[in-house]
């Protein structure tokens, strides 16, 4: 871990920028402010755009995001629970406000055709090479948080109590918050009161805002099952146990978890995305094994789903005549576990009418919960159940958005190859939000 304290040199730089921003939101609108600030904010995107790090390897990243608010006159410590970065800005008495951004690119080559495409590549473990983009919007969510820091310091006449930024690291294997809460985020800096988020979203047009009060995204669990068997050549089935034909009862029978088990009010999602077994057409094999994942927003229903499954494949298993020893091992990955994100209601009404005042109420969307997981919900299933709410950014183009909805057809998704949004309108509306949002919850009497 390493801090980084604030200098005179970052105090006059933050300074002038406070002045090169009118000072406070009376003297120009935070949209007049946000304008002026685009230029630099568009460099800092095109950066980080270009030179993604794949989780647990954000060092560059997570350095640049430390200089950008050390410049502003922020307490950074960093690598906390790995290349997590913490930034503290105290402005009198007041409540303390989380802002929380993830940093971390994908394993996936970028085909948007852009001038500014990412060209990195690395080598994975298998010793495969593979590009490396930001295709689920990471480096929007950390050029707005830099806007959102410098707006907020450039206006804190108007506004008082402790800024807390965290740049966290490796969201995308659920790994980030984990660490940082586990380091004592909560403990070694001041405790937020408000807990704030936001999240591109590749199917609102950018300039635009969608917020679901509640359960917002979804618990996600990896699971494998390994199917054993009894193998023997193809033409004698009968003196097998043969597991492709158990593992294919298995996949069959778990579909009657979500029919039949849990209550259809209950949203919830079992899918087997992987089935491996075998090696030749004549042979029956020892094992075949199965990868799943689990998806649910109620933490009661997602118990249910891990021991029904359980007790499906042993009872298939125990019907086929299979001894004790040869009974599926069911592993769940709890170290990946990403618990559903509940969006405060009280919260999520506050920053929906700090968005509305910002942006007009016709440009904010009512969101529908998705089974999409995110760690950020870790942040609010501490002791304290703190108050969290994400929101969504629009990110598509609005000519393009528009031509999908014409034509009918599908846009690119996040974690899609040719994903590519819009992004000085993205960055200057989630600047803008983000910053009213925050300077809202501070002023709450």
């Amino acid at each position: 871990m390493k801090i980084l304290s604030k200098t005179p040199l970052a105090v006059s730089l933050c300074l002038l920028l406070a002045g090169s921003l009118s000072g406070n939101t009376n003297a120009a609108t935070l949209s007049d402010s946000v304008d002026k600030a685009m230029p630099k904010l568009e460099q800092l995107y095109l950066h980080l755009h270009q030179n993604p790090e794949l989780s647990y390897q954000e060092k560059s990243t997570s350095a640049r995001m430390a200089k950008e608010l050390a410049a502003l006159g922020f307490e950074v410590t960093e690598q906390f629970g790995g290349y997590g970065v913490v930034g503290i800005y105290k402005n009198g008495a007041g409540p303390t406000v989380m802002i929380r951004a993830d940093t971390d690119g994908l394993p996936i080559i970028e085909e948007t055709g852009k001038p500014y495409a990412s060209t990195v590549t690395t080598t994975d473990a298998s010793n495969n090479t593979v590009g490396i983009m930001h295709g689920c919007g990471h480096d929007i969510h950390m050029t707005s948080l830099i806007g959102t820091a410098q707006q907020l310091v450039a206006n804190k006449a108007d506004w008082q109590g402790t800024l807390m930024m965290v740049a966290q690291p490796a969201e995308e294997v659920g790994g980030g918050a984990k660490a940082m809460l586990k380091q004592g985020l909560f403990t070694q800096f001041p405790a937020p009161d408000y807990v704030i988020g936001l999240h591109v979203s590749a199917g609102i047009p950018a300039g635009k805002v969608g917020i679901a009060p509640g359960y917002a995204l979804a618990n996600v669990d990896s699971v494998d099952i390994k199917v054993k068997g009894k193998g023997g050549h193809g033409a004698y089935p009968h003196a097998t146990k043969d597991p492709v034909v158990l593992a294919s009862r298995i996949v069959l029978a778990l579909q009657t978890i979500s029919s039949r088990e849990i209550s259809p009010l209950e949203p919830n999602v079992i899918t087997v995305g992987s089935i491996h077994g075998g090696s030749k057409h004549n042979i029956i094999s020892d094992e075949v094994k199965l990868q799943l994942t689990l998806r649910s927003y109620n933490p009661d229903v997602r118990l249910q789903q891990i021991e029904a499954l359980k007790r499906l494949t042993k009872g298939i298993a125990i019907s086929a005549g299979l001894p004790g020893e040869l009974m599926p091992e069911v592993y769940v990955h709890e170290d990946e576990r990403i618990p559903s994100t509940y969006n405060d209601p009280t919260l999520a009404a506050n920053v929906q009418a700090s968005i509305e005042q910002e942006i007009g109420a016709e440009n904010v969307l009512k969101s529908e919960p998705v089974m999409a997981g995110e760690d950020f919900g870790l942040y609010g299933l501490t002791a304290e159940k703190r108050p969290i709410t994400i929101f969504w950014l629009g990110a598509v183009e609005p000519d393009a958005y528009q031509i999908s909805l014409d034509k009918g057809e599908a846009l690119p998704s996040l974690h899609s190859s040719q994903f590519a949004p819009d992004y000085p309108l993205t960055i200057n509306t989630g600047v803008r939000v983000m910053s009213r949002s925050a300077m809202n919850l501070f002023n709450q009497k």
